[in-house]
């Protein structure tokens, strides 16, 4: 996949905003009347959300713990993992206030561009690793 691109932005959010569209699988980081377009993976039918959050904290190579209902749907998964290649969560997570869903990598770039996820949003490492360095902690985060 191609590098992030600048486009034209010309929506309200002031700079340093994440603006994520669900159908576009996109996340935007606003620049000011430019921005930083991403592709990424979503959540699948009955795990897509829409609203507001705020960054909370931001992570390298973090643990993974799947949450109870995951677990209950997917037996089969270690109840943590430590950080690494083969960690679901890749190279950076960015957590979104209280939730648990984060903007993450993956080690499953193939996911990129499709609903797979179970709500977080995915992005090729690459891809967060830049994200991570650029965004701040209290940073908005709009998800549509």
């Amino acid at each position: 996949m191609a590098d992030p691109k600048y486009i034209t932005y010309a929506g309200n959010e002031v700079a340093g905003t994440i603006v994520i569209d669900t159908r576009k699988m996109s996340l935007l980081l606003v620049l000011g009347d430019r921005a930083l377009l991403y592709p990424i993976g979503v959540g699948r039918e009955g795990f897509a959300w829409h609203g507001v959050e705020q960054v909370s904290r931001k992570a390298k190579w973090p643990s993974w713990t799947p949450p109870a209902d995951m677990l209950k749907r997917r037996p089969d998964l270690p109840v943590s993992m430590p950080g690494g290649s083969d960690n679901p969560l890749g190279s950076r997570a960015i957590y979104l206030g209280q939730s648990l869903y984060r903007i993450h990598g993956t080690n499953e770039p193939e996911t990129i561009g499709t609903t797979s996820s179970s709500g977080c949003f995915r992005m090729l490492n690459s891809h967060v690793n830049d994200l991570y360095d650029r965004v701040r902690i209290g940073a908005k985060v709009v998800v549509m």
